[in-house]
């Protein structure tokens, strides 16, 4: 059942005139006519129509692909744009405001979108002005690879390969061209260009409910950016299978929508349809890039990558490829004042990668590697069953580390750590000094460090100072715990967290107490470290009655986190218990 979709605004009907005004306040060298709610125009402030002794060039059309139009509007780019109300073309009458307001004796050029309702609005806009004595021209760009190649009069869509044409007939203007010449060099780039979308959601129209079109792990293939329907529903696939497609279809000889075969040059343009994070539109930047070099042939000039020509809040992206010349980098490289013109990149460059440097002992280590010893001392055994139990523990419960991770931080606890758990048990095998204990407590913190962020320095940290107090010593039960109050005081050193503070060390330091308390009683060894194992885990079932003080779900209120206990705790207590288990039942077999 569709929801009403959730939007930052007040009236949906105010949503292009607020989005101007807000446009226009940031900044200043942009203004608005003074025309809402009818005419929505966006126009260079330092431009008169009585001095203005350039072409002007316009575009526009429907609004909800913010910043397309009005944020390339400025100096090198455009001149004003035309802004109709969500996904709906501008009437004539404010097509024909813009053309007056920017227009001088050189005439303006209008960029137009292949849609119906633009070329007829545009259009008739056009043979008012000529009849008003201007000298205007049109260039309609169709760029959408996607659909099969038109039967009729309708054409390819317009779509995020249009901004480039933008830029070339800005350039074309700002370097004092004709009329004539603008247009030509809008017209010749809109014949190079051509671009497919992908998306993983259906746009959320202002004041509307949320489509469901799409449904839970299906994406779209070749979608407008209307939210019209696209080509193909499909299973969502890797990225780098979903640009395979994509530039297939681009770049297809049979269908020869784009003028680009191996050896030419090209630039390239990665679209944010609106809700896609930056990470995935660099990776797909990335992929892209790479595949165009690799499996096409294809020397990449230069490289665009933001949210350019958006679909409201859809997710997704446009993968926009142009062929590329002298000419046509040189209008792309031109200086502009428009605020959302991205900082293009040259694609074609040396390795990206460096090697990290490293101190002259740790390349003395590298020659030296730690290896199982061939046959395992009775502790050897012992510390094996343990580390394999904890990992295996840790792997148990990742999804349920990640359920108590979505209550207050970003539901990744029990992946992190999951990474961490399958490269000890992957080193184990091999790896690990078993009969050293102090030394394989070394290598388990060398192993954990795959698991990057917060958890994996703070593993790393306690590994490494328990290392520390064992080295060098001969190892009892009360050296093992003193080695293990020695790793959690590190972890509230550099942490700063204690006792309360809602934890991992809520299910270690209660842990740590009984261990030694156990110890100095004299209880066996195994026991006391069973009693302590029980005591980590009702430390770690206290946190649900804890508000936290580190970490981010510090952040969170107290009542959203009852109930919840804090995974990194319950990851400590599983681990932590499974070991003594796995100990117990050793030494019960032996």
């Amino acid at each position: 059942m569709a929801s009403q979709g959730k939007k930052l605004i007040n009236d949906p009907d105010d949503v292009v005139t607020e989005f101007i005004e807000g446009l226009v306040e940031t900044y200043p060298n942009l203004q608005y006519l003074d025309g809402f709610p009818e005419v929505k125009v966006v126009v260079r402030a330092d431009v008169s129509p009585a001095t203005y002794d350039k072409v002007a060039v316009i575009s526009g059309g429907g609004s909800g692909h913010e910043p397309a139009h009005a944020g390339f509007v400025g100096e090198g780019m455009l001149t004003a744009a035309i802004c109709g109300d969500v996904f709906a073309s501008p009437p004539v009458d404010a097509v024909l405001a813009g053309i007056r307001a920017v227009t001088g004796p050189m005439g303006c050029l209008l960029i137009v979108k292949n849609y119906t309702g633009d070329r007829l609005n545009f259009g008739l806009a056009t043979e008012l002005a000529k009849s008003e004595g201007y000298m205007v021209e049109m260039v309609i760009v169709g760029d959408d690879c996607a659909l099969p190649p038109p039967r009729g009069i309708v054409g390819r869509r317009g779509l995020a390969g249009t901004i480039l044409v933008h830029k070339v007939a800005g350039a074309a203007a700002t370097a004092g061209l004709s009329l004539k010449d603008v247009a030509a060099e809008a017209k010749r780039a809109s014949e190079m260009v051509g671009t497919m979308g992908v998306a993983l959601s259906v746009c959320t129209l202002p004041g509307q409910a949320t489509s469901n079109r799409l449904g839970p792990g299906k994406m779209e293939l070749g979608l407008g950016i209307h939210g019209e329907p696209g080509v193909a529903v499909a299973d969502i696939q890797p990225v780098d299978i979903v640009i395979s497609h994509v530039l297939t279809k681009i770049l297809s000889p049979e269908s020869n929508y784009v003028p680009i075969s191996r050896g030419h040059r090209v630039v390239i343009m990665i679209n944010g349809l609106g809700a896609t994070p930056i990470m995935e539109l660099m990776i797909a930047s990335g992929k892209t890039i790479t595949k165009l070099q690799l499996e096409h042939g294809l020397a990449v000039d230069r490289v665009y990558v933001g949210s350019l020509m958006t679909s409201l809040d859809m997710a997704g992206f446009s993968i926009t490829i142009m062929k590329a010349d002298q000419s046509i980098l040189q209008r792309l490289d031109a200086a502009t004042r428009a605020p959302a013109w991205p900082v293009g990149v040259d694609g074609n460059r040396p390795t990206p990668k460096f090697p990290v440097p490293m101190p002259p002992s740790s390349l003395k280590a590298m020659n030296v590697s730690s290896s199982r010893p061939q046959e395992l001392s009775k502790q050897g055994l012992l510390l094996e069953a343990a580390i394999e139990a904890a990992a295996k523990a840790v792997i148990d419960i990742k999804d349920q580390l990640n359920e108590w991770d979505g209550e207050a931080g970003d539901a990744d606890c029990g992946s992190t750590l999951f990474k961490g758990a399958t490269a000890i048990l992957e080193d184990l095998k091999n790896h690990y000094p078993l009969n050293d204990a102090a030394e394989t407590v070394n290598e388990v913190g060398t192993s954990i460090r795959v698991m990057g962020g917060t958890s994996g320095i703070i593993y790393n940290i306690f590994s490494k100072a328990v290392y520390a107090k064992l080295k060098g010593s001969a190892i009892s039960p009360k050296q093992w715990a003193e080695a293990f109050e020695a790793g959690i005081n590190a972890i509230s050193k550099y942490g700063g967290a204690s006792a309360g503070y809602r934890t991992m060390l809520d299910a270690l330091i209660p842990a740590s107490r009984v261990l030694h308390e156990k110890l100095d009683a004299g209880v066996d060894p195994v026991t006391a470290f069973v009693l302590s194992s029980e005591a980590a885990l009702a430390g770690a079932e206290s946190t649900k009655e804890m508000q936290a003080q580190a970490g981010r779900a510090s952040y969170i209120s107290e009542a959203n986190l009852r109930s919840v206990p804090d995974p990194g705790a319950m990851a400590v207590a599983s681990w932590y218990r499974a070991a003594a288990l796995a100990v117990k039942d050793k030494m019960s077999a032996s």
